[in-house]
């Protein structure tokens, strides 16, 4: 049982940007924008999320979400 446990969990932490990502993207179109950040999380600011936009394209990608996250500017989408 203890073996399967290591595998279940990696693949879980594996999952869970693109997890993150697709919770958040409404429109399903790969995007992630301030209009569908703030229907999930209304206190994220222009100025939060343009803070989250690390390559500053105007959108959140999976990385950016979970460093956001990480750094506790973003909730968890999870829950």
């Amino acid at each position: 049982m203890k073996t399967l446990v290591a595998p279940a969990f990696a693949i879980l932490c594996l999952a869970a940007p693109a997890w993150a990502a697709t919770q958040l993207d409404a429109d399903g179109d790969g995007r992630v924008t301030l209009d569908e950040v703030q229907v999930v999380h209304p206190d994220i600011t222009e100025e939060i999320f343009t803070a989250m936009d690390a390559n500053a394209d105007g959108t959140l990608d999976e990385d950016e979400i979970v460093a956001a996250q990480n750094a506790g500017v973003m909730p968890d989408s999870r829950g």
